[in-house]
């Protein structure tokens, strides 16, 4: 194998997300205050800045007040401020709107905006090149480079152009090692490298396991007189069941457009719910459907998102490097918002950078960093919000009512803390606990099958390259979960990456990975009941290309 070139900054970023890039503008802005001179590169495994970025989205700019405090002038991309709230409990036909009064001030979203988070994050690119930053979209960190002692020394992007044999092709080049005296891992939710750097440096130890959500998502173009701009509308109860965590948004943006999505929490019990179908379920809703009749779906798309808040937090620092956004899990549960967490971590971890840097022999750690988000207002945030996703997954009503004492009555502010006691994936059930659900066939008017959703997410890998979705163990598809739980990656998957085909008898079942459908939304990777999948990075610029997600 050829030997990899090595490039040298003071601060590599892995992941080009509202953190990653909060982080490297943040660098930057320092530097350039005190004409001093700070080289910060960020690597994305997307085909272009923002290609991977999905999100609701409604974004509070508090952050981006403190990053750009003139984004407005400078054209930032929120032009639609939110117009009404609405919260409804949806039952099979009707729906219970719930008065603004009652609702807590986590469903309140006045001076906050309805946005393209995809959109957001290509200016933010744009502020950071224009500033200095270099980014190198279509680049997927692949490795952890580590010096002698056992500090993080940076990354390597994966090697281009091997075959499906695990050879070099014609086309072959080799990865590029990227060192640092500090590497910020932002890759999103459930991170690739950040999952091993948890382990590796043991940062999960004393804190409670990660829990997450999918949430899918689609863009639509509605007729304009269903238009309303900036209405931010949530729902909770039907499809689900209410012993299911899990609930929706719709939200209008501008140009007659609408994204409406569903999020399901990832510690479901029954191994025959599929939260694609769910989704498509609940567009069926009276009260839904009313948006949709008429309208065009133009994009779709799927990520998981972390849900545990602060007692699910790991330790944000070690030597060499830092966790920041939703690598982390910054995510704010309860708010449904996670952009704004996002860029304030990666200020602050690029605040305590920017001061060891000074120094002539950096520290190998920033605690500052931790710190600082200790004394922060975002610390505050989710410490009021700790114990919303505790209660929610005690049932939906016994968890309304806890939240709305919670919120409302104690501002967040209950003398307790509710703890995580499992990973998601520990939480399914064997089949035999339960029915199989006989979900609607699609009408392809308003509801649509998962091949033709993965269609217009625009998703691409090359097809002659090793698996990304790799299986620690070869039998265990089939003689564990396909026998103990019909095979639920089957359905938890939002793009049908796993099918298990048989014989023209019926017989000989095997699992078959269509890994070119893959939007890497990391659901597989928690959900497993076995931990038997491993989401690794595929070749850099493959997956969706969300336009406007």
């Amino acid at each position: 194998m050829a030997e990899r070139e090595a490039m040298e900054y003071d601060v590599v970023i892995v992941g080009a997300g509202p953190a990653g890039l909060g982080a490297a503008i943040r660098l930057k802005q320092m530097a350039a205050a005190q004409g001093r001179e700070v080289n910060v590169c960020v690597l994305e495994k997307g085909s272009e800045v923002g290609a991977h970025i999905l999100s609701g989205a409604v974004m509070d700019p508090i952050a981006l007040n403190e990053l750009i405090p003139d984004w407005k002038q400078q054209g930032a991309p929120l032009n639609v401020p939110v117009s009404e709230d609405r919260f409804m409990f949806l039952g099979e036909k009707g729906a219970l709107k719930i008065p603004n009064v009652l609702l807590p001030g986590c469903f309140q979203n006045h001076g906050n905006y309805v946005i393209s988070l995809a959109n957001v994050v290509r200016w933010l690119g744009q502020q950071a090149e224009a500033l200095g930053v270099e980014i190198f979209p279509g680049f997927a960190a692949a490795e952890v480079l580590f010096h002698e002692d056992g500090r993080v020394r940076g990354v390597a992007t994966g090697d281009m152009g091997i075959g499906k044999d695990g050879q070099p092709t014609e086309a072959h080049q080799p990865g590029m090692e990227l060192h640092a005296k500090y590497t910020f891992f932002a890759e999103g939710c459930r991170g690739h490298l950040g999952k091993q750097l948890q382990e590796h440096f043991k940062l999960r130890d004393g804190v409670d396991p990660q829990t997450y959500g999918i949430g899918l998502k689609e863009l639509w173009e509605i007729p304009a007189e269903k238009h309303q701009p900036g209405l931010v509308i949530h729902t909770a109860g039907w499809p689900l069941s209410s012993d299911t965590y899990g609930g929706s948004f719709l939200y209008h943006l501008d140009n007659n457009q609408i994204a409406i999505g569903f999020v399901v929490g990832l510690a479901y019990q029954n191994p025959y719910l599929s939260p694609y179908e769910e989704f498509q379920r609940y567009k069926t809703h009276p009260e839904i459907r009313k948006f949709l009749e008429g309208g065009k779906r133009i994009a779709y798309g799927a990520r998981a998102i972390s849900a545990g808040g602060l007692q699910s937090l790991p330790r944000l620092v070690f030597p060499g490097g830092c966790l920041i956004g939703d690598d982390a899990g910054f995510l704010n549960a309860s708010r449904i918002k996670g952009s704004h967490a996002a860029i304030k971590s990666g200020m602050l971890a690029a605040e305590a950078a920017y001061a060891a840097l000074a120094d002539e022999t950096p520290a190998a750690e920033l605690p500052a960093y931790p710190e600082a988000f200790k004394s922060s207002w975002l610390h505050n945030e989710l410490h009021r919000a700790r114990n919303f996703k505790p209660w929610m997954s005690k049932g939906l009503y016994l968890g309304t009512l806890m939240v709305g004492i919670d919120q409302v009555l104690l501002k967040g502010k209950a003398p307790w803390t509710l703890r995580h006691s499992h990973a998601d994936h520990e939480c399914l059930r064997p089949k035999t606990e339960f029915q199989p659900i006989q979900y609607p066939k699609p009408d392809g008017v308003l509801t649509f099958d998962r091949l033709s959703s993965v269609f217009i997410s625009n998703t691409n890998h090359n097809e002659d390259q090793p698996a990304h979705l790799t299986l620690k163990d070869a039998s265990v598809p089939i003689n564990v979960n396909l026998a103990l739980y019909d095979a639920p990656e089957q359905r938890y998957c939002p793009a049908g990456v796993y099918e298990i085909v048989r014989d023209d008898d019926g017989g000989n079942p095997r699992l078959q990975i269509n890994a070119q459908n893959c939007v890497h939304c990391k659901t597989c990777d928690i959900k497993d009941p076995t931990q038997n999948i491993v989401w690794v990075t595929p070749e850099g610029g493959g997956g969706p290309n969300y336009p406007n997600m």
